[in-house]
């Protein structure tokens, strides 16, 4: 009978474990940004900083379709970022700060990563340059919502 009580408890303990393991997201997962597809450069049109947004938006989705979370996002998220870009007239990077960082503090240095790589973004034609934010809603298992195209949370 003892023998059968231990292995019920052991079991038990790698059950907990397991879930505990698997509740957590990896931090190594946000070491570092996964390369960016590359996506027809299209110049933008936006007639405003706010309208720029949405092209913005639009190319990092396109830039990266296997981490946009699909669907509404749960209601407790790994990190929320308000992130501000520069983009010149030929829709080069100038510069990329995080505006609010996120609470874990590795996925602020991920999203500045990830911007980075899906350079050069649309040209903004209509405004010579532009200087755009973005609310990044990223869930533990390394996927993202943009602010701009999100489909809720749940």
């Amino acid at each position: 009978m003892p023998i059968l009580h231990f292995a019920r408890l052991t079991c038990r303990l790698g059950l907990a474990a397991a879930v505990l393991l698997v509740g957590t997201a990896s931090r190594a997962q946000f070491a570092t940004a996964p390369p960016a597809l590359p996506p027809a450069l299209l110049a933008s049109q936006a007639d405003s900083d706010q309208a720029y947004r949405r092209d913005g938006a639009k190319h990092l989705y396109a830039s990266y379709p296997m981490r946009v979370y699909r669907g509404k996002l749960p209601p407790m998220l790994y990190g929320v970022a308000v992130v501000e870009t520069d983009i010149d007239g030929e829709g080069n990077i100038t510069d990329v700060r995080i505006r609010r960082p996120p609470a874990a503090p590795e996925v602020g240095p991920w999203i500045l990563q990830m911007i980075r790589k899906a350079g050069p973004f649309p040209p903004p034609a209509r405004l010579g340059q532009v200087t755009y934010s973005e609310i990044w809603l990223v869930h533990k298992g390394g996927n993202f919502q943009l602010d701009t195209l999100t489909e809720g949370q749940q």
